[in-house]
């Protein structure tokens, strides 16, 4: 009974320890702040790819903002 109780608590340290290394430590924020790892890495990319989808959706926008171009909002 002492060993499952054991083995329960150290499973249970295991799982809260596990949590433990969240966020992003001040030493990893520069290689966050690279061009590459933003949202929008190619802005003439996704410039091309906003042309390509209104051209088949009929409709423009709707990234920042609800509705689309059918005048729903």
């Amino acid at each position: 009974m002492k060993a499952y109780k054991c083995l329960i608590l150290l499973v249970l340290i295991l799982v809260i320890s596990g949590c433990s290394s969240w966020g992003v430590k001040p030493w990893e924020r520069d290689l966050l702040a690279q061009q590459k790892m933003q949202l929008i890495a190619e802005p003439v990319e996704m410039g091309l790819d906003d042309h390509i989808y209104f051209s088949k959706e009929g409709s423009s926008g709707g990234r920042s903002f609800g509705g689309g171009g059918c005048g729903c909002n």
